[in-house]
């Protein structure tokens, strides 16, 4: 993320959350930093709180992009892999691992599937419009 930040010349700001009271908080940092936008990292904590995180990112105005299940909780998007997806071919490997093949001859596994979620509910919200083409491309659009 922070060579492709580098790239679009796009300064990062990662804000420490260890437990759910520091959610508050750490968007409250957001804002008095003059904060764009949130990425929600890809971790059970905040996937736990992803509507809380949802909640108090709109009650700020702040975009905010994660998961699919958190465009579902109330966050403007997602763009990421799709999880169900991911454990189909996890589950197709460990079928043949538990009939005796060795793991080290199956092949290599990438996620080649990324979804993207807009929820237009959020972006009213927000009062962000969001560009038809974008809308063309979404994998979901959440009314």
């Amino acid at each position: 993320m922070a060579a492709t930040a580098r790239v679009l010349n796009l300064e990062l700001q990662p804000i420490a959350v260890r437990s759910p009271q520091d959610l508050d908080a750490a968007l409250t940092a957001l804002i008095r930093r003059r904060s764009d936008a949130l990425i929600v990292a890809d971790d059970p904590m905040l996937r736990t709180h992803g509507r809380a995180i949802a909640e108090l990112a709109a009650k700020r105005r702040l975009p905010s992009a994660g998961d699919r299940e958190y465009a579902d909780n109330g966050g403007l998007l997602a763009y990421a892999v799709n999880r169900p997806e991911v454990w189909r071919r996890a589950a197709v490997l460990v079928d043949k691992i538990v009939k005796g093949a060795n793991p080290a001859n199956l092949p290599f596994q990438q996620a080649d599937r990324i979804d993207l979620v807009i929820n237009l509910k959020t972006a009213k919200t927000l009062g962000l419009a969001i560009p038809p083409s974008l809308l063309l491309r979404a994998d979901q659009v959440i009314q």
